[in-house]
């Protein structure tokens, strides 16, 4: 099982007489500069002169040039961009950083690929929340916390994991659970999300729509149905919350379950967009409706078989151990 720190396992003092210089005032910068000023820790700001800047002095920080506020931090979190981080490390961040200092990532992309590599008297860390910074900081004001991965790439100083799991804490993550995985899992695991399952969720989406629009339906009820009502988001967070197959038994009447288990199988085994097409074909000849009462006759036993492989599937499984180590007050 994944080592998972929480609450008790990070303590502030580690970094508390410490000058935290947060870099980029942007989605991240601005969550996690507000919640580690709020739990109490020395934070100014590195930005360009922009909007970003003008909020963030607005909103009370001390706000430097990036050369400056690295040059004044003791840790250095990098949060702007991962396409300019390298070019604005090497010419502003590192020719100021002293010993005993350390990096701070919120993704590893950076790092993973050699773009950005440490003096060997700097710690490297990584303080990644898993959702995006307006998250971060609504969570945080409901004292609750996002989840984190975290991981300690260089230990130059001998208390990198104190300085992580304090960074942690500070934004709140170990409200939730910290989880420690290296940098390289990180950014494969977040490429992946990004590369596959997301594409993918948003791909359906517009392709469905699209079909559905041609075959005569109202477009916005299309998107109603679809996704606009919000059902799909909340039993997404459902699913979190219990684990995806536990979502669709307790929320599912038989026949969603049966359509949702019956057709998985088939969209993913032959075209996507032939697939949608013959869905709407089968709803509207009444082919499903026939087969669903079939089911129904004879006790559910298709749909019973394949809710028992959802049961024990790894990815089941997976779930039921995440729910034990990482948690929500909400």
């Amino acid at each position: 099982m994944a080592k998972v720190y929480y609450e008790d396992d990070a303590d502030l003092s580690h970094i508390s007489g410490e000058t935290v210089s947060v870099i980029g005032y942007g989605i991240q910068g601005r969550a996690q500069a507000l919640n580690m000023r709020d739990s109490g820790l020395s934070v100014i700001v590195g930005n360009r002169d922009d909007d970003y800047r003008k909020r963030a002095r607005s909103e009370g920080f001390d706000v430097y040039d990036i050369h400056a506020a690295a040059e004044q931090g003791d840790l250095v979190v990098i949060l702007i961009p991962d396409e300019i981080q390298a070019e604005v490390y090497r010419e502003q961040i590192e020719p100021n950083l002293k010993d005993g200092n350390a990096i701070v990532f919120a993704h590893g992309f950076a790092v993973r690929y050699g773009l950005i590599w440490p003096p060997h008297a700097v710690d490297c860390l990584l303080v990644a929340p898993r959702m995006p910074g307006g998250y971060v900081r609504d969570f945080f004001l409901r004292n609750d916390g996002v989840p984190a991965f975290v991981d300690v790439k260089q230990d130059a100083t001998g208390k990198a994991w104190q300085r992580t799991l304090a960074l942690a804490k500070a934004i709140g993550a170990t409200r939730a659970g910290a989880m420690a995985i290296s940098f390289a899992e990180e950014t494969e695991l977040d490429h992946f999300s990004e590369h596959f399952v997301y594409p993918l969720v948003i791909g359906a989406l517009a392709l469905a729509y699209e079909v559905l629009v041609e075959n005569g339906y109202t477009p916005e009820a299309a998107v109603m149905e679809l996704y606009g009502s919000r059902e799909l988001g909340e039993v997404l967070i459902e699913a979190a919350k219990i684990g995806l197959y536990q979502m669709v038994e307790k929320h599912a009447s038989p026949a969603c379950q049966y359509g949702i288990h019956a057709y998985a199988r088939k969209l993913f085994s032959q075209n996507t967009q032939q697939q949608i097409q013959t869905i709407i074909d089968e709803i509207k000849d009444g082919s499903f409706a026939a087969e669903l009462l079939d089911e129904q006759r004879t006790g559910y036993q298709k749909l019973e078989r394949m809710m028992v492989e959802s049961r024990n599937s790894p990815m089941a499984s997976t779930e039921a151990r995440l729910q034990e180590i990482i948690t929500f007050k909400t």
